[in-house]
């Protein structure tokens, strides 16, 4: 591709006196093909017409010819049409049509010099002959003739008219001199504007042509980078995000059509004290190894396998319920026994790499999430590395050691908001390159009734379940307009929507409702949608985010890498601003991680979206954030989220705040600078 588009650039770039590109002039005139025919055969009807009701001029000029002039343009003119559109019919191409054409123009050309010369006004007829420039001008307005065509067709039509004043022996050897040298011109300005007609639609198929290479580049490119985000980077298996489709797949079908499947956890046995008495090259490749005979008996399953974290694997797998799920497990567990990696420092006395193997399936139970069924086989693995490891434990809700805590967290949500359990958080977003603060994330925090704080990984899948996510999140937006935006104390600040929350009808009109009144302007508020939400990008979800944006309010895509979805989001939502997710950043020490995270900064910037990196943790990932070319940055080295009372403009002596609020700056200075140190 990088070769075409180079070859078409040095076409662009060509002299004047320098040779075609012949593949490219080849091709043009093959993509011109179809036009060419068509306007070959517009032309010749146009042109035959045109020709006809110039035989009015005849009954003027040459009257007593008239009769004999008319009846040859009609008679000539229906047989030129008639064969250019028999042979249009036949499917002729467009360099037969051409020279077809351009015969048919010299003949009625000369069936109208031959009649009008029976005149017996000949002085008139001489001076009629330079009507003949009309139809070298024909063959350029009628018709796109390529160069060596119009060259011949327009030559002989300057020979005939050349010695038609001749033998008209009107006009004195000086006279025909100065006619001839007009018609000459004529000629030269006619082959002119061919040559310029010609290069300028060749320079337009060039630009089209390359418009096109670049296009077809760019998906070339965005779908290597989809495949890469896709893939594990060491064993080549399927990575978490690849995961996260493979599951909303198999999870719709059972919902739909309730073709079961099962969820396994894999997890490598003692993999630390290998790593550490083997090295973490052996590591590695115990690992690979590791995959390779899992994707066998993964794959002989009519699964899918990927590297779910560190060493733990995750299978998706058909299974019709719990002797296939066991089934299925022992034979994973049993393929890693028998190829007889060695392992040498397990405190068990077991001398090879084993694995331990929960699992969870869907049955034809009720469920209410994907998450809830990976949730309960991960409970089912620690409960198997409690069993002893190498061992296979499916998940069973009857099993006290698997319950979850999802209804005391849906408990804790109910009394939420009536007994002020939830408070925000604020992350502060800085200019990569000035340092000052641009805004703050607003982050949601739960407590239980006795004090002790409820993880958002616990609480938001539980509310979003229960659809508690609704009034949580209005909450949300109202608290932050009321108590940072509408005083003026932070310039900007987003906030996470949900799925469930872009979906509901009357969304954005409850956001404008807030809006109005807190007396806050849309473009102060940003509303993130994170990329891994289970979100189908229909025509209300469309017409949801036109409207916030209608009102001003800014979207962002959050989170971006983390799901499947990112790249049609880019190509259907014009975001204002995409955050990178962490863990590109994180892999960036690699240099194909690196290269990973600079190709996705650049395919962000050419959709024309401000870029925002998140997890920057040291002053190295800060600056390879600044040098990547990001705008902003966000993470625990410029900010941890917390109160916002650090960020709020100091008052006066008298108490009351200054009219116009100082810039707040980091001071990128100090290693870890949990808020800004000096205000500029």
């Amino acid at each position: 591709m990088d070769t075409a588009i180079s070859a078409v650039s040095r076409e662009k770039a060509r002299g004047f006196m320098q040779p075609f590109d012949k593949d490219l002039r080849a091709a043009f005139w093959a993509a011109r093909e179809t036009d060419r025919r068509k306007l070959v055969r517009k032309g010749s009807w146009a042109g035959i017409i045109v020709y006809v009701i110039f035989g009015l001029l005849d009954v003027v000029v040459v009257p007593d010819a008239a009769h004999l002039t008319i009846a040859g343009r009609i008679v000539s003119g229906a047989l030129g049409v008639t064969l250019i559109e028999m042979l249009f019919r036949r499917g002729a191409g467009a360099e037969v049509l051409d020279i077809a054409s351009a015969f048919c123009l010299f003949v009625v050309f000369g069936v109208w010099i031959a009649t009008a010369s029976m005149t017996h006004n000949q002085h008139t007829f001489s001076t009629y002959v330079l009507y003949g420039n009309v139809f070298m001008a024909s063959a350029t307005l009628f018709f796109a003739y390529r160069l060596r065509v119009s060259l011949i067709v327009c030559s002989a039509l300057l020979l005939v008219m050349v010695s038609a004043l001749y033998e008209s022996g009107a006009y004195q050897p000086a006279q025909i001199v100065l006619y001839s040298s007009f018609f000459l011109t004529c000629f030269v300005f006619t082959l002119i504007v061919n040559l310029r007609m010609t290069d300028e639609r060749y320079r337009v198929f060039l630009n089209e042509l390359e418009a096109k290479f670049y296009q077809a580049a760019e998906e070339q490119r965005g779908e290597q980078l989809h495949r890469q985000s896709r893939t594990d980077y060491l064993t080549g298996v399927e990575n978490r995000r690849s995961l996260d489709e493979g599951l909303a797949v198999h999870w719709a079908k059972w919902r739909d059509d309730s073709t079961a499947f099962a969820v396994a956890l894999i997890d490598v046995d003692h993999f630390k004290k290998f790593n550490d008495g083997h090295g973490h090259v052996k590591g590695d490749d115990c690992l690979k190894s590791v995959a390779k005979i899992l994707g066998a008996v993964v794959q002989s399953h009519g699964g899918r396998l990927g590297r779910y974290g560190g060493e733990e694997f995750m299978a998706i797998v058909p299974v019709a319920g719990e002797a296939e799920a066991l089934a299925f497990g022992g034979s994973v567990r049993a393929a890693i026994e028998n190829s007889h990696i060695e392992h040498g420092f397990r405190l068990d006395g077991v001398p090879m790499v084993t694995v331990s193997v929960g699992m969870s399936y869907t049955g034809f139970r009720v469920a209410n999430r994907v998450e809830q069924l990976v949730a309960e086989a991960d409970q089912a693995l620690y409960a198997a590395k409690e069993a002893g490891r190498n061992s296979v434990i499916v998940y069973d809700a009857n099993n006290p050691l698997h319950n979850d805590s999802s209804d005391r967290v849906a408990g804790i949500l109910k009394q939420a908001l009536g007994q002020a359990l939830l408070s925000l958080a604020y992350q502060p977003i800085v200019d990569a390159h000035t340092g000052e603060v641009k805004g703050f994330e607003a982050l949601m925090r739960l407590q239980s009734p006795e004090g002790q704080s409820v993880s958002p990984a616990e609480f938001i899948p539980v509310a979003e379940r229960t659809g508690a996510i609704v009034p949580l999140g209005k909450w949300a937006i109202h608290t932050v307009c009321r108590d940072l935006l509408a005083p003026g104390i932070v310039p900007l600040v987003s906030v996470n929507v949900s799925a469930i929350q872009l979906k509901l009808k009357g969304f954005s009109m409850q956001v404008a409702k807030i809006l109005l009144e807190t007396k806050v302007p849309g473009h102060r508020l940003a509303l993130e949608i994170t990329e891994g939400l289970q979100l189908e990008i229909d025509a209300d979800v469309l017409q949801t985010i036109g409207e916030l944006k209608d009102l001003g309010v800014r979207i962002w895509l959050d989170d971006f890498g983390t799901g499947f979805a990112g790249l049609s989001w880019l190509r259907t939502i014009e975001f204002d601003k995409v955050k990178i997710d962490k863990s590109f950043l994180h892999d960036a020490d690699r240099p194909e991680g690196r290269m990973l995270l600079e190709d996705i900064i650049t395919l962000i910037r050419r959709r024309g979206a401000r870029i925002l990196m998140e997890g920057v943790e040291t002053k190295e990932q800060l600056e390879f954030s600044q040098r990547s070319g990001v705008d902003e940055v966000q993470g625990y080295h410029l900010g941890r989220p917390g109160p916002i009372d650090p960020y709020k403009p100091k008052t006066a002596p008298n108490g009351a705040r200054p009219a116009s609020a100082p810039a707040l700056v980091i001071d990128r200075t100090s290693e870890a600078a949990p808020y800004p140190s000096k205000i500029a």
